[in-house]
């Protein structure tokens, strides 16, 4: 449950720069794990591709950094790095 809340925060960010990029296709999505986030990257990508299928991001290709600094303040987070998008 904790990893479908965590999914659909991101999906509203991600939803939301597209919009701002004229609803261009999702096609690369970059984020940060902290240390502490309780989530490896593996078992983050498979929520990622499931919580992605029908959305403006389905398909896009992940790109997930790992921290290993559990001082760092974002240590509890998943932060959205960045996104590509469809340019013609």
């Amino acid at each position: 449950m904790h990893e479908f809340s965590l999914m659909a925060d991101l999906l509203k960010k991600i939803e939301a720069i597209s919009k701002e990029q004229d609803g261009a296709p999702v096609t690369r999505v970059k984020v940060w794990l902290g240390a502490l986030s309780h989530i490896t990257p593996e078992h983050f990508a498979e929520h990622f591709t499931e919580g992605t299928k029908g959305t403006i991001a389905n398909g896009a290709k992940l790109d997930v950094e790992m921290s290993e600094d559990t001082k760092d303040p974002n240590a509890q987070d998943i932060l959205l790095k960045s996104i590509d998008v469809k340019t013609d």
